[in-house]
């Protein structure tokens, strides 16, 4: 599970398409996982097995790739314990924290939608 190809749309995507402050935001919890990471690491750190238990539906090898992206980006910090086992937590940085709310809106606005549309059709 190395980098993005830099010849890839993702990458290319992710590097061009900041110039507006909308996409930029959108890009940092887009996707299917990011947000539902961001929820269940909204009231405590959590090691890995805990954070895949709390995400059905979601293989191993994209919860490591959405961890490093949201790493990367700012929005979740990993520490490692010096201990044997090695321990490992995630958990949401302070930049992380000021879209909970947004992201617990976008779930009320969800459940507002979805309401609507399963009847109207």
């Amino acid at each position: 599970m190395g980098k993005v190809k830099e010849t890839s749309t993702n990458y290319k995507n992710r590097k061009f398409l900041t110039t507006c402050n909308m996409t930029y935001a959108v890009q940092m919890i887009g996707g299917r996982w990011k947000i539902l990471i961001l929820s269940a690491l909204e009231h405590a750190p959590k090691r890995y097995g805990a954070l895949k238990k709390a995400i059905p539906g979601l293989t191993e090898r994209m919860l490591t790739l959405q961890l490093r992206e949201m790493e990367e980006d700012g929005l979740v910090k990993r520490t490692v314990f010096p201990e044997v086992p090695p321990r490992v937590e995630y958990e949401l940085t302070e930049s992380a924290r000021e879209l909970l709310p947004i992201c617990n809106y976008l779930h009320e606005w969800g459940t507002r939608h979805r309401n609507v549309h399963q009847f109207a059709g």
